[in-house]
């Protein structure tokens, strides 16, 4: 990890929570990645049924993610005030044991007090 990025780490900018988001759930640290959102937040995926709130990040995290482990490596961030936009790539396994590499678009919204109150991921996967 390069000195600009362990600088970023700690700070506390809307664009410093989103780098340590991926950095906990690529540690699979879900209470962490969790206390990260507000207690209202709402997290929103194709495919999923909109989730709500810390039980249902939770549930989702521990029981219905298909990603077992891997790694997000962010190509591109920016961030307007509140709003955090992401470009990256996440290599990993999945539960059934299939390797993947896929390209995601994620979108992040932050209340005043820096927790997310909104999160939308897309995913670069052919369509079923």
């Amino acid at each position: 990890m390069s000195q600009r990025e362990n600088k970023s780490e700690v700070g506390n900018s809307p664009a410093d929570t989103v780098r340590r988001y991926y950095r906990l759930v690529d540690e699979g640290d879900i209470d962490g990645l969790v206390q990260l959102f507000d207690t209202t937040a709402e997290y929103l995926r194709p495919g999923y049924e909109k989730l709500t709130g810390h039980k249902e990040l939770e549930r989702f995290y521990r029981e219905e993610r298909v990603i077992e482990s891997g790694r997000h490596s962010v190509l591109k961030l920016i961030h307007d005030g509140q709003d955090v936009a992401v470009h990256g790539v996440f290599e990993g396994e999945l539960r059934d044991g299939t390797h993947t590499s896929l390209r995601f678009a994620d979108f992040f919204q932050l209340t005043p007090e820096g927790t997310f109150s909104r999160r939308d991921t897309f995913f670069f996967a052919p369509m079923v």
